[in-house]
C-alpha cells in the first residue's frame, strides 16, 4: 500500500488568553469574535447521525473559549440546518462564508452533501473539515478529511473477515449514492485481486430512508446458503439501518451465520434501539467509546457533563471533529491569522492527540493518520474491540485498486500543490476533486 508521511509534527503553542467583549456590544461584537460554521443536518433522514456532531462542536468551542479562545478572541459558533437536503448544503455553506464570515466550517456527513458544497469552498477559498468515513478518490486544497479513507476502514474490515471469519462470499449492501457506490467499486476490485469470483459477490443499493427490507434480506439469506461462509459489508446510511437489522433478526440471521460489518453504524445509531438483532455483528471505525485511554475517559466525562445526560454516547465522527478542531486551533495559532491560505499551509504536519492513544497528523494529501478498529456490537449498545492495527494508518486519498487512481497522489505543499498528481506522467490533473 502506498503511504504518505508527514514530517516535522511540531506541537506548537496555543493562543494566549483574552477577555470576551460584553454582550450587546453591537457591530464591534462580530469583530471581537472568530466565527466557526457548523453545517450538519438537524432534521431529515441524517439527523440521527448528524445532530450529535453539532453538539460536540458546541462543546469543543465552549472548551476552547474557557482556555481563552484563539488569537486572543473568543470563538462564536454559527449553526445552520441543511435538513438532509443535499442542494441546501451548498446554499447554507455559501451563507456561512459570505454572510456570516466564518473562518472555517465543520460539517457534512454524506459524500453527496460534501460534493454539493465542495465547489462553494473552492470558489470562495474557505475551509471545510469533513469528519466522516468516505470513499476517497478526492483531495481538495480547501477540505481536510478527518474521517477514514477506504484503506483506513473498508479494506481492513474485509481483511478481518477474510482472515478471522474465513468469509468467501460477499454481499456489498449500500445506500444509493456516491459513497457506497465508489467504496463498493474499490472493494469489488480488491476482492477480485484476492481471487474472489464474480458469482461470490452480490451488490445491492437502496434509497435513503429505505424501510422495507423483507425481500432484500431474504435474498441475502439465500445467497448465504450456498455452502460458503458469507458476510455483509454494509454502507447503508442513516435511519435505514434500524429496519435493516430488525429484519435480519426477523428472518433469523445471526452474526455467527452471516456477519454484518457496518461502516456507518456507531454508538449514536445504536442508542435507544433494541440491540438484540445486532448482537455479534461488527462495525469498522477508527474510534469506539469503549477505547480505554485516559484522554478518552476525560472526553467522555466532558461530553456527559456538557450534555447533562449520562446516557449520551460518543462515536467515531465525534472524534474526527475533536481531532480536526484541535488541528485547526493549532494551525491558526501557528499562522497567526484565520486567513484561509495561511491556515491551509499551516495545517500540513500538525499533530494532535486522538482518543485511541497517540497523535494523529495531517498529511500533505489533507488526510490524517488513524488507527483502525473492528468492534463487535454488545447488548448495551457499545462495541467490544476485537481487532486494532498496531500503529496508525495514513489515509490514502486515491485507491491503489482502481486503474484510474493507482498512479495518483495528492500533495498540497508548494511547489507541487496538486490534488491528483500522476507519478507516471509527472503531471497534475487539475484541482484534484
Amino acid at each position: 500500500m502506498r503511504t504518505l508521511k508527514a514530517t516535522n509534527y511540531s506541537l506548537g503553542a496555543l493562543a494566549g488568553l483574552a477577555l470576551y467583549a460584553a454582550a450587546g456590544a453591537g457591530p464591534a461584537l462580530a469583530q471581537d469574535t472568530i466565527k466557526v460554521g457548523i453545517l450538519h443536518s438537524l432534521s431529515g433522514t441524517m439527523a440521527i447521525s448528524e445532530t450529535t456532531l453539532k453538539d460536540v462542536m458546541l462543546m469543543l468551542i465552549e472548551e476552547q473559549n474557557k482556555k481563552g479562545g484563539v488569537l486572543g478572541k473568543k470563538l462564536e459558533p454559527v449553526v445552520v440546518d441543511p435538513a438532509s437536503n443535499w442542494p441546501l448544503f451548498a446554499e447554507k455553506a455559501r451563507e456561512l462564508i459570505t454572510k456570516d464570515k466564518v473562518a472555517a466550517v465543520f460539517g457534512c456527513w454524506t459524500s453527496v452533501s460534501r460534493k454539493s458544497v465542495l465547489p462553494v469552498f473552492e470558489e470562495l477559498n474557505s475551509i471545510l473539515f469533513y469528519p466522516v468515513q468516505y470513499e476517497g478518490e478526492e483531495s481538495s486544497r480547501n477540505v481536510f478529511y478527518t474521517g477514514a479513507a477506504p484503506n483506513q476502514q473498508a479494506i481492513p474490515a474485509v481483511d478481518y473477515l477474510m482472515q478471522k471469519e474465513k468469509v468467501q462470499r460477499w454481499v456489498l449492501a449500500g445506500t444509493d449514492y456516491v459513497y457506497p457506490r465508489t467504496t463498493n467499486k474499490i472493494l469489488e476490485a480488491y476482492l477480485k485481486s484476492k481471487g474472489v469470483k464474480d458469482e461470490d459477490i452480490k451488490i445491492n443499493y437502496t434509497p435513503f430512508g429505505h424501510s422495507d427490507w423483507q425481500s432484500i434480506v431474504a435474498d441475502i439469506k439465500k445467497f448465504g446458503s450456498a455452502g460458503k461462509k458469507t458476510a455483509v459489508v454494509s454502507t447503508i446510511n442513516g435511519d435505514a439501518n434500524v429496519p435493516f437489522y430488525k429484519e435480519l433478526g426477523n428472518q433469523g440471521i445471526k452474526a455467527e451465520d452471516i456477519p454484518v460489518v457496518a461502516f456507518s453504524v456507531g454508538e449514536e445509531e445504536l442508542a435507544g434501539i433494541d440491540t438484540k438483532p445486532l448482537l455479534g455483528h461488527l462495525a469498522a471505525w477508527n474510534y469506539f467509546q469503549s477505547v480505554e485511554t485516559p484522554v478518552n475517559a476525560e472526553f467522555i466525562r466532558a461530553w456527559k457533563t456538557f450534555t447533562k445526560n449520562d446516557k449520551r454516547v460518543t462515536n467515531d465522527p465525534m472524534e474526527a471533529h475533536y481531532i480536526g478542531f484541535n488541528m485547526w486551533v493549532k494551525a491558526v495559532a501557528a499562522a497567526g491569522t484565520t486567513s484561509s491560505d495561511a491556515v491551509i499551509d499551516a495545517m500540513v504536519g500538525v499533530a494532535v492527540p486522538n482518543l485511541s492513544g497517540g497523535y494523529s497528523a495531517m498529511l500533505p494529501n489533507h488526510h490524517i493518520t488513524k488507527p483502525v478498529l473492528i468492534g463487535e456490537v454488545q447488548e448495551n449498545g457499545q462495541f467490544e474491540i476485537v481487532s486494532k492495527t498496531p500503529g496508525l494508518v495514513p489515509g490514502d486519498e486515491w485507491s491503489d485498486f482502481l486503474p484510474d487512481s493507482k498512479d495518483l497522489i495528492a500533495d498540497w505543499r508548494k511547489p507541487l500543490s496538486c490534488g491528483n498528481f500522476n507519478v507516471k506522467t509527472g503531471k497534475c490533473g487539475g484541482k484534484g476533486s
